[in-house]
């Protein structure tokens, strides 16, 4: 864990969380909310991203903190939720941006195991730290933004079986918590974005070349989009946003 603070830094911003948010779409909203004025967490699997994230923040005048994470494992979420207040005292936003595929994708040759895995990232994850962070959240009035996808909006036959079905529970997911906790004023985004040129392409089992990821959305579209629900009044609820290139089919 580290931090990079500015000499100087205003006390009291708002603080967001932001898990997979070392790189692609996830490093993207946490660079676009720290120009905004918001500190910063970043959560993902690997140490190095997220660190190289947080020094990007610094360096340009804002404040972070690296917090290497598994969302899988809910004890780990738990002590994480803890260092996020024992360094801010507070949580504003939660972007939940950390995801998974596989190559496998089709009944006929995915491995259980790997459906699994992409449900519990993409699916258990998302509840499991939203349920961490909740209590801060209502003490906040905090937004929430789930980072779904296209597959979720509409049937997207390559995303796969786990894949389509892990996104496309995110949207009651969403719903069901604008509707229970709306009386804290806590409020949920789902977003679901369609191509997006990050690395994340490298798991589908054709992997698109140059030309294809140059007509797809940019992780800094899909954070300006974030970045819209975040800078929202608390009267306003963004419940949905479908976001898609102009060349997505």
């Amino acid at each position: 864990m580290s931090v990079a603070t500015p000499a100087g830094a205003a006390p009291e911003r708002e603080v967001l969380w932001v898990t997979g948010g070392g790189t692609g779409t996830g490093r993207a909203v946490a660079v676009t909310a720290a120009r905004a004025g918001w500190a910063v967490v970043v959560s993902g699997r690997r140490p190095a991203p997220l660190e190289e994230t947080a020094a990007a923040i610094g360096r340009d005048g804002g404040e972070a903190l690296a917090l290497p994470l598994d969302v899988q494992d809910a004890a780990a979420v738990a002590a994480a939720r803890a260092a996020v207040l024992e360094r801010f005292g507070r949580l504003d936003g939660l972007v939940l941006a950390a995801g998974l595929n596989t190559p496998r994708r089709r009944w006929d040759d995915q491995e259980v195991a790997a459906v699994h895995d992409v449900v519990a990232t993409n699916l258990l994850a998302p509840v499991t730290v939203i349920d961490a962070a909740l209590p801060d959240l209502r003490r906040s009035a905090g937004v929430v933004v789930v980072v779904s996808s296209y597959a979720a909006w509409t049937f997207s036959p390559g995303a796969g079986v786990a894949y389509s079905a892990s996104k496309a529970a995110l949207g009651p997911l969403v719903r069901t918590l604008n509707q229970q906790e709306a009386p804290h004023g806590v409020r949920a985004c789902h977003l679901c974005p369609g191509d997006i040129a990050t690395d994340f392409l490298d798991q589908r089992p054709e992997v698109p070349d140059e030309a294809a990821r140059a007509v797809m959305l940019t992780p800094e579209d899909v954070a300006r989009t974030v970045q819209f629900v975040l800078d929202s009044p608390p009267h306003v609820r963004v419940d949905e946003v479908v976001l898609s290139p102009l060349s997505q089919r």
